[in-house]
């Protein structure tokens, strides 16, 4: 089942009672002249069990730690954002899988040729679907991405994933001036640092939900990065966050700002369609498969990562 992605941008008080989580207005609930019956009506309850991202974006939500504690118990993202509504913070469970400590010794003992022939398999999948998105965004085949794809060589050492992306950039957003991928950059940068805030939560989540560290990545290793494997296993599916900015670009303009419209559309990431395996599934689902493929990949039982496509 496809877990449900919350998002809260107004003041609100979240807590829990019979694994519910509960969720009220401080306006109606310090507004002395409404009735309880009216009060009691105003709550809002969703199960925990259903729940795969919480976003906070509000300076006056109060969550209590019963809530937090259950969300986390059943794998769930809890997102904080900042005052440019903006995530900047990412809390997940400590454990999520029943042989953790198996797991991560799997991890850890994986040998460094392996690690770059996972990386390896990632870059030539992200490159992929760059191509695809560059077909279905500008109805144009770019047989050079699938070159510089068929050219990665193990742990990428000609760096044709820069090459690819330096590419990539300039022909998706031809028609935009000095657009370049910049964090800091023009729109709709804003909107692609949103997307893979969400999609990275999503990746996080699933590492965790397979037993994996997430710290420790197969290419990224920043020292000051806590989820350096979930940048690594997050690149093929930058691709689909791409084309969903890249649809609402078109349909806002290039001024385009996180609205609530904005928000509402890139928190749907998790249900974005994508192919995987031959089937169709959500992307949060997906994730999952890729995630425990890449357990396996650790523990010798599979030689590929199983990525999604286009």
């Amino acid at each position: 089942m496809i877990k449900k992605t919350l998002y809260f941008g107004n003041p609100a008080y979240l807590s829990l009672r019979n694994a519910q989580l509960v969720i009220k207005l401080p306006e109606v609930e310090n507004n002395n002249t409404l009735p309880e019956a009216i009060k009691r009506q105003s709550e809002v309850t969703k199960p925990i069990e259903d729940l795969g991202v919480v976003v906070l974006d509000n300076k006056q939500i109060t969550i209590t730690s019963g809530a937090m504690e259950a969300l986390l118990e059943n794998n769930c993202a809890l997102i904080t954002c900042d005052s440019k509504s903006m995530p900047v913070g990412l809390m997940l469970p400590l454990y999520g899988n029943t042989t953790q400590n198996e797991r991560f010794r799997e991890q850890l003992a994986a040998s460094l040729p392996l690690k770059k022939q996972l990386w390896q398999q990632t870059i030539q999948m992200k490159i992929n679907n760059q191509a695809a998105v560059l077909s279905i965004c500008t109805k144009e085949e770019s047989k050079c991405m699938h070159i510089w794809a068929n050219d990665v060589r193990s742990g990428d050492p000609d760096n044709m994933e820069a090459r690819a992306a330096a590419y990539y950039w300039k022909t998706l957003f031809a028609d935009l001036n000095g657009f370049t991928r910049d964090r800091e950059g023009i729109p709709p940068n804003n909107l692609l640092n949103y997307g893979y805030a969400i999609l990275r939560a999503i990746v996080a989540r699933g590492l965790v939900t397979s037993g994996l560290l997430p710290t420790l990545g197969i290419h990224h290793h920043n020292r000051y990065n806590a989820y350096c494997l979930a940048d690594d296993i997050m690149e093929p599916y930058r691709p689909f966050v791409d084309k969903l900015v890249f649809d609402l670009y078109c349909q806002y303009g290039e001024d385009v700002s996180l609205t609530k419209d904005i928000k509402a559309a890139l928190l749907s990431i998790p249900t974005l369609e994508v192919r995987i395996n031959k089937k169709r599934t959500p992307l949060m689902i997906a994730v999952g498969q890729t995630t425990a493929s890449l357990y396996k990949c650790f523990s010798g039982e599979l030689r590929r990562i199983i990525y999604p496509e286009f």
